[in-house]
């Protein structure tokens, strides 16, 4: 690299030189004195090295130091290499003490190289570590030359394409000299700064500061510009400022909105529409900035680009504005006088992502027209769907919320989009990388099932199983919409039998302790949509969805309806904790097969299931009581058919002699003429123990003439459930468990079906089933006689033939208060007699009913009011005992 350094003629050469032109032919004069010896000769140098000249920048010179700035310059000109070679030879740390010279031909030198050494990545990374960004920006000063403005502003350009150099820009104060420097003269600093103001713009605080430093009328002047580079980046720069509610604001106080129409109206200036509705696009957020826009017909021009440009981004940024405009329900009526339907139907078809998803957003958002809706019933949805399909995770995810918009509140459009192949798109968009498509698409899901046959068809296609996902997500909007989509598709026992066994019980009772209002109201919901059987309440009681409902509803600010409600049909389908924890059972809480009675347990103590109470060896502990009417048909094998031992429930099959004679003795009884009551056989065995019927008793039972028709579809359904025992091994048999069988309670069941339901008078059917329990758990007990009564024992002597803490109610023939009571309610609910069951303290227990007071007429010929009465089954077994008050002793005469 050649770099020529003169130093010119000094006054001793100048003298030198004229005496030699003098001595050659004219007058000779004195000879010059000569120079002093401490004085350097003038020296001219050409230097081939770049390296020496990277030296020279460290000279005191300044003619020197000029000459090098100039010819480095030039080298780095010539490309990137050259540009990595002077920074691996360290010419940039002296070049940046050069930027504040004093000399402003060294300075402006200097800021040259700058200018085109910071497109050079590893010349940023360096530039930032010396930070010499406060010294770039003191050459936009207004008494610099204008060629160091354009110099420095280009080094700023540059260095603001990375995020920390825009920090140091932004910090150090450069935004108001960029800003001051949109207005001169020279066409190259303008494009420089505002190329630089544009990359600034992309960071809200520098947004901030350009309002408050009044950046939009000299920004709004470069769209005169006669350099579309010029004008292009300033719109850019509007597109992307125009995003904040204030920017908008001084667009229109600016007259801004007007130069942006002409721009969409001139032909000529067709390179800028893209960028021109895009700021529209942002523009029409403003409600002020819309009706502007409006007022000038820009609204139909929208659509006229939409509709005929075969540019795909002005299509996009069209079909974008649309949709922001589309919000106000006058624009969406205008648009859909315009019948703008049709043109985003179109454009649904485009080849380009990007105008697909504006289309779908367009689309959304004309929803909340009634007549837009009934149009797409039509058209649009089945383009929709195969969008769905689409390799682009955003055109699924603006495809799924039109859907979404589409089909909510609209059963025709749910209907249409299952009819086009809907549903399995919808399934597998669940599983979908974004979120906002996930959570549409159970959305969609949740407005279809509010329909019986698309939601069976929802159902087929493994809807719990793609739903496992979403409840697991971290986003809260996923959460919320697929706990909603839960409650609309788990409305039947198959579908809850599918989404326990694919796991999604743990995740659905883990979002009731959300932070989230919504997503804990939707979980509420659909755990008590889940709730709705029996077997489904205690899984979701264990795995803790009870408790955390109770800690909810205690909050003020965390309750809601949904979590009161879950809690509420949480107990109510399992019947056996909430008697365990609140003592007591409403009329309308009908117990049915496998309830038991574990005794009082408080809030928060874990219920254990009934099978595995069942294995447990017998304690001292209070009998369990199981209520069960269901036969579990099981036979003993021929090879333990002689063995007398008992053994206890679920360990193996019972074979006690005892017992089953027994079983056998109770059983065998005959039929008085009509219906009157079974007489039984005077041989009963005193302990009355009894353990199972079977299969061929019950259904010859099954078979007799006179069965009323509730004890012929119960019947019906013990053969269905039965399950026949599965051979695991020669020899051995191993077979689904069931609750242990209740012969005598069957007996029970089936006598006051057919002695006391006949009965037409409600109170007379309480009486002789207040009765009946009495006779059957050992009769009146005058109160004087209680003590002597020896239940205990009784009860002691069952535990341990069955080893077992859990004893059927049928087995029990000496019972107190509790026993009678529960037996009472047992049989009532079996023949529909209303009656509540209440806990007290002592081993108390009753039983409530209401019925009407003939002796008090009702006001203006209405019915008699209700009173509650308590049913006395121990001292004076079917008197009624009128209750005067709550807080009264409700078992002073027990």
């Amino acid at each position: 690299m050649p770099a020529e350094l003169d130093w010119g003629p000094s006054e001793f050469h100048k003298r030198a030189n004229s005496v030699l032109f003098n001595r050659m032919g004219k007058k000779v004069k004195k000879e010059a004195e000569p120079p002093p010896k401490d004085v350097f000769d003038p020296l001219t140098v050409e230097s081939k090295k770049v390296a020496t000249v990277v030296l020279m920048l460290n000279s005191p010179e300044e003619e020197i130091l000029a000459k090098a700035c100039e010819a480095i310059y030039r080298f780095a000109l010539k490309g990137e290499e050259n540009k990595a070679t002077l920074l691996e030879l360290g010419a940039v740390e002296p070049l940046t003490k050069l930027l504040t010279h004093e000399d402003k031909i060294v300075r402006r030198n200097a800021t040259m190289i700058f200018g085109i050494m910071a497109s050079n990545n590893d010349v940023k990374k360096l530039l930032r570590e010396l930070d010499v960004m406060n010294s770039v920006i003191a050459r936009l000063a207004p008494e610099e030359e204008v060629v160091i403005h354009e110099f420095a502003s280009l080094c700023l350009a540059n260095m603001s394409v990375e995020y920390t150099s825009k920090v140091q820009i932004f910090e150090q104060g450069g935004l108001e000299p960029l800003i001051r420097l949109l207005s001169s003269p020279d066409p190259d600093v303008k494009k420089n700064s505002i190329e630089c103001i544009y990359n600034l713009a992309q960071d809200f605080q520098c947004r901030a500061t350009l309002q408050e430093l009044n950046a939009i009328p000299p920004i709004l002047d470069l769209l005169k510009s006669e350099y579309p580079i010029i004008q292009l980046l300033a719109l850019k720069t509007l597109g992307v400022i125009t995003n904040d509610k204030e920017s908008r604001a001084m667009l229109r106080e600016n007259q801004g909105v007007d130069q942006l129409i002409k721009i969409l109206e001139t032909k000529e200036l067709n390179d800028l529409h893209i960028e021109a509705l895009s700021v529209v696009a942002n523009c029409i957020e403003d409600m002020d900035t819309m009706v502007l826009i409006q007022q000038t017909g820009g609204l139909k021009k929208l659509l006229s680009f939409a509709e005929n440009s075969t540019i795909p981004e002005i299509q996009k940024n069209a079909a974008r504005a649309i949709a922001k405009a589309a919000y106000d329900p006058e624009n969406r009526k205008l648009f859909h006088e315009l019948e703008v339907e049709k043109c985003l139907v179109n454009l649904l078809g485009s080849e380009n992502d990007g105008t697909k998803i504006a289309a779908s957003q367009a689309i959304s958002a004309m929803c909340e027209n009634s007549g837009t809706k009934e149009f797409f019933n039509n058209q649009g949805i089945s383009q929709l769907i195969q969008l769905l399909k689409s390799d682009s995770e955003e055109v699924r995810e603006a495809a799924a919320l039109a859907l979404a918009n589409l089909t909510t509140s609209n059963p025709a459009n749910a209907k249409a989009a299952a009819e086009g192949d809907g549903i399995d798109a919808l399934i597998n968009t669940l599983s979908s990388k974004r979120d906002g498509a996930i959570a549409n698409a159970a959305t969609v899901l949740t407005n279809m099932a509010m329909q019986e046959p698309l939601r069976l068809g929802i159902q087929s296609h493994d809807v719990m199983h793609a739903l496992l996902s979403p409840l697991q997500s971290a986003n809260t909007i996923v959460q919320s919409k697929a706990a909603l989509a839960v409650a609309a598709t788990a409305c039947d026992a198959e579908a809850r039998t599918e989404l326990r066994n694919a796991g999604g019980l743990e995740p659905l009772v883990e979002l009731l302790r959300s932070k989230n209002e919504e997503v804990r109201r939707n979980a509420s919901w659909a755990v008590m949509v889940c709730a709705g059987d029996e077997p489904m309440a205690v899984e979701l009681c264990r795995l803790g969805a009870l408790d955390i409902l109770e800690e909810i509803n205690v909050s003020v600010s965390r309750k809601n309806k949904f979590s009161e409600a879950a809690y509420n049909k949480l107990l109510n389908n399992y019947l056996s904790l909430k008697y365990s924890q609140t003592g007591y059972l409403s009329s309308s809480n009908i117990i049915s097969d496998g309830f038991y009675d574990y005794g009082r347990i408080n809030p928060g103590t874990k219920l254990l299931p009934l099978k595995d109470l069942c294995l447990q060896e017998p304690s001292d502990q209070r009998a369990i009581l199981l209520i069960n009417s269901r036969s579990s048909d099981v036979s003993p094998p021929p090879s333990t058919e002689d063995k007398s031992s008992d053994v206890g429930y679920g360990r193996s099959i019972s074979s006690s002699s005892s017992l089953r004679r027994a079983s056998k003795e109770k059983t065998n009884f005959h039929f008085s003429a009509g219906f009157g009551s079974p007489t039984e056989e005077k041989s009963e065995p005193t302990s009355g123990r009894n353990t199972a019927v079977s299969k061929s008793t019950t259904k010859e039972k099954g078979s007799r003439k006179g069965r009323g028709k509730k004890e012929e579809e119960k019947v019906k359904e013990e053969e269905e459930v039965a399950v026949a025992p599965k051979l695991t091994g020669e020899g051995s048999l191993e077979k689904e468990w069931f609750p242990p069988s209740d012969p005598d309670f069957s007996v029970y069941v089936y006598e006051v079906t057919k002695s006391i339901l006949p009965i037409t008078n409600i109170k007379e059917q309480i009486e002789v089933l207040a009765k009946y329990v009495a006779e059957k758990m050992g009769g009146k007990i005058p109160k004087e006689k209680l003590q002597d009564f020896s239940w205990e024992l009784h009860i002691s002597e069952l535990k341990f033939q069955l080893k077992s803490n859990v004893v059927p109610i049928g087995l029990i023939k000496k019972g107190i208060f509790y026993h009678r009571a529960l037996l009472f309610k047992a049989l009532a609910d079996k023949i529909g007699v209303g009656c509540s069951l209440v806990r007290g303290e002592y081993g108390r227990a009753w039983n409530e009913v209401k019925l009407m007071n003939e002796s008090r007429k009702g006001v203006m010929g209405a019915l008699p009011p209700l009173e509650v009465y308590i049913v006395d089954l121990m001292f004076h077994p079917g008197s009624l005992i009128k209750l005067r008050s709550r807080e009264a002793d409700h078992y002073r005469f027990l």
